[in-house]
């Protein structure tokens, strides 16, 4: 799944920065995301539906997503770190490392019938996630400034291959062997394998360092006490928490339904991809019209998505939600980071997103925990917990859009207490 944007940035760009140099990074990152970041869709799309057979509890049964969710947020101040002091190919092929180890680790899991082994393996996968995200910052570190947009973009476009490499891996993979998903992770592990071979060829600078006199900025406590912050705060975790509750049931749902596995991977395909093509306009539409309507746009079609759940359970239902699903993460998350970004000071970049990265990352850890025990254990059938997954959105949905009226209606507070 793709990763935040509220991960710490890369550097600005080094003197030596050159178009050849930035290209073939581009070409080695579109490759990395494409190859490797396949393993992401693969296993949400099995990792719910392989929870379910492990767990002692079915409520029990998402805790394995949860378990990457966690990873993911224990990992990317550290590999951050990490890539600050011995560069982004280290980082990168240490995570592809731990890639290989979680998945490794999983596929024991299922050939033992050891859930906490399985649970394991995904706090690996996490640290693998949480590189993921560097992607496209590392593409910028050797880039002329003019070409900074496009090689993000061309980054992203890498997404959406893996967006369909995954599902279609796991088509082949998931009744291939006597053990249900077992090659599935088998095919995790040799996608990671692929990793050091690619990143060989990376050549992206150490990030500078900070000179001693450089300024430190305010207070996370005055920082926080801008209203902007703190909403945008609210809509991004809203945002994507609320897109890991549904996704991560989704696969319970569809197979629960009576449909093929085949079928889940197809709608988690078309989930991914709704989240990465709007990437290629949304910094469009927020320059043009504001953060604010985005996000409320986003919102509101997350809202649409529940709707389209709640309607029914053919197989057209499934695929409609979660691709609007997708687009509402999609405009409410990344409109939500602009927010956030255009409240901060250069120099507090790194601790406000390393602090927005917790928060967001709680809620998808909260989330993901939940989306098993509303799915399986909320009502006495499938149909019945799909629908307690799909009504656990309003509260949060209410909290954020209201947050997101709250201010708004400031400007016009305050011009008439003037």
């Amino acid at each position: 799944m793709p990763q935040t944007d509220a991960l710490p940035p890369s550097a600005p760009p080094s003197p030596q920065a050159d178009m050849p140099r930035a290209r073939r990074n581009v070409v080695v990152l579109v490759l990395a995301q494409a190859v490797l970041g396949a393993q992401m869709p693969m296993i949400f799309t099995v990792g719910g539906l392989a929870g379910q057979g492990l767990a002692p509890n079915a409520c029990l049964a998402t805790l394995p997503i949860s378990s990457i969710i966690l990873g993911n947020a224990l990992a990317s101040t550290r590999l951050a770190a990490f890539m600050e002091r011995h560069g982004r190919r280290r980082g990168f092929v240490l995570a592809t490392g731990s890639g290989a180890l979680g998945a490794a680790l999983a596929a024991l899991g299922l050939w033992t019938g050891t859930f906490w082994l399985f649970l394991l393996g995904g706090l690996f996968t996490g640290v693998y996630m949480s590189a993921q995200g560097f992607y496209r910052f590392a593409a910028t570190d050797a880039a002329p400034k003019a070409f900074q947009p496009k090689a993000i973009s061309y980054v992203m476009a890498g997404g959406l291959l893996a967006a369909v490499i995954g599902p279609q891996l796991v088509k082949l993979t998931a009744e291939a062997m006597v053990i249900p998903f077992l090659a599935t992770y088998l095919a995790a592990i040799a996608l990671n394998l692929a990793g050091p071979l690619l990143f060989a060829f990376l050549d992206a600078p150490r990030p500078a360092a900070r000179a001693a006199d450089a300024p430190r900025g305010r207070p996370l406590r005055a920082i926080l006490a801008q209203p902007e912050v703190r909403v945008a705060m609210i809509c991004g975790m809203v945002s994507y928490a609320l897109m890991n509750l549904v996704m991560t049931s989704t696969p319970l749902a569809v197979v629960g339904c009576g449909f093929p596995r085949s079928s889940a991977a197809d709608i988690v395909s078309t989930h991914v991809l709704a989240m990465y093509i709007p990437s290629f306009f949304t910094g469009h539409l927020i320059a043009r019209f504001g953060a604010k309507p985005i996000v409320a746009i986003g919102l509101a079609i997350l809202a649409g998505a529940g709707v389209v759940s709640m309607s029914g359970v053919a197989l057209g239902n499934f695929f409609v939600a979660l691709a609007l699903l997708g687009v509402g993460w999609n405009f409410g998350f990344i409109g939500a980071t602009a927010m956030l970004t255009a409240a901060q000071r250069p120099e507090e970049r790194a601790r406000l997103q390393g602090l927005n990265d917790r928060i967001v990352f709680g809620g998808v850890f909260l989330a993901s925990l939940s989306s098993g025990g509303l799915m399986n254990c909320a009502g006495g059938s499938v149909i019945a917990g799909w629908h307690a997954v799909n009504l656990a959105m309003i509260p949060f949905l209410a909290l954020a859009g209201a947050a997101l009226i709250w201010l708004w209606l400031r400007p016009a507070e305050a011009a008439a207490a003037r």
